[in-house]
């Protein structure tokens, strides 16, 4: 193999033991035997296995970000918008189940190349322009647009985790449903939402406050 090659070959192979394994879990030793060279070889184009870590996440942030990024950019009407970024996003599942495993890991080492929460963030500060512009549009405060992009893009993430191992429904009626929960939502809400009258109720046997 030339240099370039033996370099995407330990890609691949460190891509897949983390998804299997997480960073804790994964190994130079392994990299190098299911690569089938020394150890010294990974040394050589990575440093170690912390940089061939940051390389992976790397190229799998950059991946989910020009899916959701572009699903944004093409503009139309809102709830399209919103239809074409969850399947983006459970398109990019589908297509690189590890890369997306890998992301959701909680790892130290991920600090330095994003993660998915804070690609999750860029996504939501995005969605939330949209959101204030619909909010004035609809006579409501555009100033709770950032909250309301946060659970609305948290909402699209915690489904797509969750489809990762259902995989069930099909891709496309998953975004449907969540298109037709987040926006039917939206389209009912109120200026001044309120909680139910009377209060929480206290869990059986819990004591009241003084």
């Amino acid at each position: 193999m030339t240099a370039s090659q033996r370099r995407e070959q330990l890609l691949e192979v460190s891509r897949g033991l983390f998804a299997e394994k997480g960073f804790d879990g994964t190994s130079v030793e392994e990299i190098a035997a299911r690569a089938g060279v020394s150890k010294p070889v990974v040394y050589e184009h990575f440093g170690g296995k912390e940089g061939i870590y940051a390389v992976v996440v790397d190229r799998e942030v950059q991946a989910l970000t020009a899916a959701l990024t572009g699903a944004l950019a093409e503009g139309g009407h809102p709830k399209v918008m919103v239809e074409r970024t969850a399947l983006a996003l459970l398109g990019y599942i589908e297509a690189s189940e590890d890369g997306f495993r890998i992301l959701v890991r909680d790892s130290p080492v991920a600090q330095a190349t994003g993660t998915f929460s804070s690609l999750i963030g860029d996504v939501a500060t995005q969605v939330e322009h949209i959101l204030a512009a619909q909010f004035k549009h609809n006579g409501l405060d555009p100033k709770v647009a950032p909250l309301y992009a946060q659970m609305l893009v948290g909402m699209v993430a915690l489904t797509g985790q969750y489809w990762l191992d259902a995989r069930s429904p099909k891709k496309t009626d998953v975004a449907a449903h969540l298109v037709n929960l987040a926006w039917n939502g939206l389209s009912g809400m109120v200026k001044k939402p309120t909680l139910t009258k009377g209060g929480p109720r206290r869990a059986p046997g819990a004591r009241q406050e003084s």
